[in-house]
């Protein structure tokens, strides 16, 4: 048996998310990719930007992300844009389509990432923002990137 890599290495992250929506929770799930998915995954060309994820009979799928397809691939290559499932305990799931329900949140793809060789994403349970909302954040934003920059000169 092969040693598996260790530790924790991303390969995409969806910053227009943490942008559009607070996040109120975030999980942990497995997803369901073919072979050459995989490959594609750890070259890094896939996209978050526009994913979300939907929870349908008691299973979770993300769609919306894209995968390119692996340029060694051969016949097996997938649809880019396919549904994937979501790997997670059905407790979990039961929970999170009980608050989207309830609360009118959205299931968001924030990163994937490799955890010891296998491909994981982490989903946040978002609540989406306002416009004034992004202004504000911006605005903290700015004045903290100011008051370190002013710290920084008096050093």
């Amino acid at each position: 048996m092969s040693p598996k890599a260790q530790g924790v290495k991303q390969a995409a992250a969806n910053r227009k998310a943490f942008h559009d929506y607070f996040i109120l929770e975030r999980y942990e799930a497995g997803i369901e990719l073919f072979g050459t998915e995989v490959k594609s995954i750890r070259a890094g060309t896939l996209n978050l930007k526009d994913s979300f994820c939907t929870i349908k009979d008691g299973e979770i799928f993300i769609r919306g992300m894209h995968v390119s397809p692996y340029e060694q691939g051969n016949i097996f290559n997938r649809d880019p844009v396919r549904p994937r499932k979501l790997l997670m305990h059905k407790k979990e799931i039961l929970k999170l389509n009980a608050k989207v329900m309830q609360d009118g949140a959205a299931l968001i793809p924030l990163s994937v990432y490799f955890k010891d060789s296998r491909v994981k994403v982490e989903v946040g349970l978002c609540k989406g923002k306002k416009l004034y909302d992004k202004r504000e954040s911006e605005a903290k934003r700015q004045a903290d990137r100011d008051i370190d920059r002013t710290l920084k000169n008096f050093r």
